[in-house]
């Protein structure tokens, strides 16, 4: 049955470290095999390197701290709207609808943590890092998949009528 009511939110409980709920979701997302521990270890460490990068920068725009820069990167990769294939008189259209906030948000989570598992070679905490800060400034691939949805929600603008 779709959108019923869960009580997933009022039991998930915030991280230990910063006590926020987002990033307590966001570790269960990266989470493997019911590893969370592990899952945590690499939040954690990737975290710590946002740190140390933003020590680094001298920028006065940054974010003071790895947790405002984690919540810029969520809230630049939400997409506003996606499209939807929809069967009309025999026919598929591609047609673009809004996202519901929770999904805006479990589709941001998807695409960054899809896009740091993509590269080899490095560790998880290092990819994931990168890709958090680079999302932060509006790059990535993270970025370029939101992107790409924007684009094609564009191209289809003829079949918005469909949507209801």
């Amino acid at each position: 049955m779709a959108g019923r009511i869960t009580k997933s939110e009022d039991q998930l409980r915030p991280d230990p470290r910063f006590n926020d709920k987002v990033l307590s979701k966001f570790i269960n997302c990266v989470m493997v095999d019911g590893k969370k521990t592990r899952a945590t270890r690499v939040m954690y460490d990737a975290m710590d390197l946002i740190d140390a990068r933003l020590k680094k920068e001298k920028d006065e725009n940054a974010p003071e701290n790895s947790l405002a820069v984690f919540h810029m990167a969520i809230e630049n990769v939400k997409p506003q709207v996606e499209v939807r294939s929809k069967r009309i008189g025999g026919a598929n259209y591609q047609v673009p609808m809004q996202v519901p906030r929770r999904r805006q948000q479990s589709l941001a989570f998807r695409w960054i943590i899809g896009a740091a598992r993509g590269e080899k070679g490095r560790p998880m905490s290092r990819r994931l890092a990168d890709e958090i800060y680079n999302a932060a400034r509006g790059e990535g691939k993270a970025m370029s998949v939101r992107e790409q949805t924007l684009r094609m929600a564009e191209a289809n603008k003829a079949f918005a009528h469909f949507a209801r």
